[in-house]
C-alpha cells in the first residue's frame, strides 16, 4: 500500500497546520480549525489536512463543519485510511455499518508495527494472549498438529501457540506487523490476507485464534462462518472480543472500535455450530488509563450444536 501523506507537501501551509497543532493542544479548537482551514486553502487536495480539520470541529463542537471536513477527506481518499466514515457514523452523519474499511485496518497497524509490542503490552498492559493460552491447555493440555493465528499481528499470540503448535501459520492484514512477526522465526508461514474474506486450501485446523480483531469487525456472522469451515469436528476456536454492556448486538465506539454484546457473540457462534466451553469477563487492556472490559472466548466446532 502506498505510505499515506502526512505532510502537505507545502512548506508554508505545514507550518500552519504546526501552528494549528499548538493552538488545539492548548484547548483553543475553534482558532486552530480557522488556522487550519487557510492552511488547506493553499493545498486543497491534503485528504490528512481534511480529516485533522473535522478532529479539529468536534472538538470545537461544531458538528456540522466537522462532518464538511471529512466527507471532503472521504472524497478525495475513497479507500479511506483515515477512517473518515467511522468518524462521521460516529457523530451521525452516517448510517452504521458491518464494519470499518480495510484500509483503514491495514493503515493502523502499518502505522503502529514498529512500536506495537511495547505499546501494547508494556504501557497498556495488554493480557488477551496470557488468558487464551491458558483457557487452551484448561480445556485441551496437549499439541496440536495445525493452528491458524489470524490476525496475528507482529506474534504476541503466536509466542504462546508455537510450544503447543506442531505447525503454526500467522495471517494479517498488515505487512507491517507481518514483518515484525516473520523476524521473530516463530511461525511456519506468515501470509498477508483479511479475515472477512479469508480462504484457505489445505488440511482444516485443530485450533484457529482470533485475538483483539473482532474489535475491527461489527457483524461477525461472516468471519465466524468463515472460522468453522477452517476447523475439523471438535476443533477449537478461540477469540476476545471488547464487551458491550446494555442492549445491543454490537457498536462503533469513539475509539473507532467495536464492542460486542455476549448475548450476540453466543447466538452467532450457536448458529455456526460452536460450544462455549468457557468465557471469561475481564479487563483485557488500558486505554486512556481506563480498564477495557473484554470478553475471553474458547469454543469448540461440534457438528452437534
Amino acid at each position: 500500500m502506498k505510505p499515506f501523506q502526512t505532510s502537505s507537501g507545502d512548506l508554508n501551509a505545514d507550518r500552519r497546520a504546526d501552528y494549528a497543532e499548538m493552538l488545539h493542544a492548548d484547548g483553543d479548537h475553534a482558532q486552530a480549525a480557522e488556522l487550519l482551514l487557510g492552511a488547506l486553502e493553499l493545498v486543497p487536495q491534503w485528504t490528512a489536512g481534511w480529516f485533522r480539520l473535522g478532529e479539529f470541529q468536534e472538538s470545537a463542537g461544531a458538528l456540522e463543519l466537522a462532518a464538511q471536513a471529512w466527507t471532503m477527506a472521504l472524497k478525495l481518499e475513497p479507500a479511506d485510511r483515515l477512517g473518515a466514515a467511522l468518524k462521521l457514523q460516529l457523530i451521525g452523519k452516517a448510517p452504521p455499518t458491518s464494519g470499518p474499511p480495510g484500509a483503514f485496518v491495514e493503515a493502523l497497524f502499518d502505522h503502529y508495527a514498529d512500536s506495537f509490542d511495547e505499546s501494547l503490552v508494556d504501557k497498556l498492559g495488554y493480557r488477551v494472549p496470557e488468558l487464551l493460552e491458558r483457557a487452551i491447555r484448561t480445556a485441551r493440555p496437549g499439541r496440536f498438529a495445525l493452528v491458524l493465528d489470524l490476525g496475528c499481528g507482529t506474534g504476541l499470540m503466536g509466542q504462546r501457540l508455537r510450544p503447543i503448535a506442531d505447525r503454526l501459520e500467522g495471517y494479517d492484514i498488515s505487512a507491517g506487523m507481518l514483518r515484525r512477526a516473520r523476524a521473530k522465526g516463530i511461525y511456519d508461514e506468515v501470509a498477508k490476507a483479511d479475515l472477512r474474506d479469508f480462504a484457505r486450501a489445505g488440511p482444516k485446523a485443530d485450533l484457529v485464534t482470533v485475538t483483539d480483531v473482532f474489535i475491527y469487525i461489527g457483524a461477525l456472522g461472516g468471519a465466524v462462518n468463515r472460522i468453522a469451515g477452517l476447523l475439523v469436528d471438535d476443533g477449537l476456536f478461540a477469540f476476545s472480543v471488547e464487551k458491550l454492556d446494555g442492549d445491543g448486538d454490537f457498536v462503533l465506539q469513539p475509539s473507532r472500535r467495536y464492542a460486542h454484546s455476549e448475548r450476540y457473540v453466543r447466538e452467532v457462534l450457536a448458529a455456526n455450530g460452536f460450544l462455549v466451553l468457557s468465557l471469561e469477563t475481564t479487563v483485557i487492556r488500558q486505554d486512556r488509563r481506563e480498564p477495557v472490559s473484554g470478553l475471553v472466548i474458547l469454543a469448540v466446532r461440534s457438528p452437534h450444536a
